[in-house]
């Protein structure tokens, strides 16, 4: 998933993931430039941080 997918999905604004995907340890991976996320992945973080 892209970045914009990611805030889609979250329905999050893109500039709150862009400023707080480290701080909260949405799991991106760097590839070149760009950030990406298995969908897995993120389905796991979101369940952390419901807990």
């Amino acid at each position: 998933m892209t970045a914009t997918d990611v805030a889609e999905y979250l329905g999050k604004p893109m500039s709150w993931v862009y400023n707080e995907w480290k701080p909260a340890g949405i799991p991106f991976k760097r590839i070149g430039n760009q950030l990406r996320c298995r969908p897995g992945d993120l389905d796991t973080w979101i369940d952390k941080q419901a807990a």
